[in-house]
């Protein structure tokens, strides 16, 4: 377990910043669809999120995740650890129950006026590409590290599974958010279990009823059983943002920092 660990720790970093770097390379040369506001402007805003969040998030819960998967381990702690079943499954069973919670939490931040306020700066954003996979205020951050901790407690997750999963999810998320112009068939099968860009497009429109649909970040599987995947939307007619945050000069770095503590809008 130790070699698979160090291994997959030492791969999170480079995969995430291939995966940024990929994406962007496809999305110039095959975009959806051509930016309406500066992608430069943009990623000036993006970035520094991503930056900010990701030494904070490792500081506060870097450590406090690994010693509680290894307290979990050691001890027998979590439901995965009171069932008697093989290394590679308690690793499966383990990426499943983080993505459901991951995806309930996403429902969550939708329905809950309070978490709202944190991850409407996400859906904020008028355009969407790789950088927008990285668009989230750190109080949602800190809050989604805290129901990992909770998550991981409670179902005694393998540390190698929750690496795994960050890796699967860092690349998901990058995907399903680029603008990138991909063969329907392509993606008419991949949604059959996974997201793709199509799907999350149509959970980042400024219409309400489409924007509370496809909470999915791996599977689509939850949203199909849960009654809340949409896949019949006209993709060229999907406006992305949220309709009361228009005003591009207005969603700089430090007005997205502010805007959960201003004026609450659906």
């Amino acid at each position: 377990m130790s070699l698979e660990w160090e291994t997959l720790e030492m791969l999170k970093l480079p995969v995430y910043l291939g995966g940024v770097l990929l994406f962007l390379l496809i999305e110039l040369a095959y975009s959806y669809r051509r930016p309406t506001v500066s992608k430069a402007r943009r990623w000036l805003a993006n970035l520094p999120l991503a930056m900010v969040n990701g030494v904070v998030y490792i500081l506060i819960f870097g450590g406090a995740i690994a010693g509680l998967m290894l307290l979990a381990q050691e001890q027998n702690l979590g439901l995965l650890n009171a069932i008697a079943m093989p290394y590679w499954l308690k690793l499966v069973a383990g990426v499943l129950i983080l993505d459901f919670f991951i995806w309930l939490w996403h429902l969550l931040n939708h329905q809950v006026p309070l978490l709202w306020r944190f991850h409407r700066v996400h859906h904020s954003d008028m355009n969407m590409d790789v950088s927008t996979a990285s668009r989230f205020h750190l109080g949602e951050i800190l809050l989604s590290g805290l129901v990992r901790l909770a998550v991981i407690y409670t179902f005694g997750i393998p540390l190698v599974a929750y690496l795994l999963f960050e890796i699967l999810v860092n690349l998901s998320i990058q995907f399903h958010h680029s603008s990138l112009r991909i063969s329907p068939v392509f993606e008419k099968i991949w949604v059959l279990l996974l997201v793709p860009p199509f799907l999350h497009r149509i959970h980042h429109s400024v219409k309400i009823k489409e924007r509370d649909t496809n909470y999915g970040v791996i599977f689509s599987i939850w949203d199909r059983f849960f009654g809340t995947l949409l896949t019949r939307v006209e993709q060229e007619g999907i406006v992305i943002g949220i309709g009361s945050h228009r005003d591009f000069n207005r969603l700089g770095f430090f007005r997205l920092l502010a805007m959960p503590f201003t004026r609450y809008t659906p």
